[in-house]
């Protein structure tokens, strides 16, 4: 029995076009990428070139839910994005909106902490240590003004 092709597949809140391979399918979700889509698809058996308009809803959902709980399919700790979660101490992954409200909370945490970063990131300024002598020059004056004559 073959299953009719799906032109639109709907995966964690997001719209994805039935003719992407099932690699590159899942990568369109914020929060999944390269290292992550393929663990996913290895481990629930599928082919990485399939077309994603070619799957049953059952293993949609399937898909679904192994990107939302990665552990619960033997995924590897490293590949999620929320690793030693700030408040529960526990590993997990976020996608969508739920990344990046945490990311914000992050954040704001870290401006109300007054840390080096916060107060980078208040700034504007870059936060990992680059250097700022000739670099993200824009948006604030820095320099010497000449003087017109």
């Amino acid at each position: 029995m073959e299953e009719e092709f799906k032109h639109m597949v709907r995966i964690a809140r997001k719209d994805i076009d039935g003719n992407k391979t099932m690699e590159n399918a899942l990568t369109s979700v914020k929060g999944v990428g390269k290292a992550l889509s393929r663990a996913i698809i290895m481990s629930a058996g599928y082919d990485l070139n399939q077309r994603i308009g070619y799957l049953s809803d059952e293993e949609i959902e399937r898909l679904e839910e192994a990107i939302k709980n990665p552990a619960k399919y033997n995924i590897p700790s490293w590949i999620v994005n929320r690793r030693n979660d700030y408040e529960t101490g526990e590993d997990k992954h976020l996608i969508e909106s739920d990344l990046d409200m945490c990311l914000r909370e992050d954040l704001n945490r870290m401006r109300k902490t007054r840390s080096y970063k916060g107060r980078r990131h208040e700034l504007g300024l870059p936060v990992r240590g680059q250097r700022t002598k000739s670099t993200f020059r824009k948006g604030s004056s820095v320099g010497v003004r000449r003087n017109k004559r």
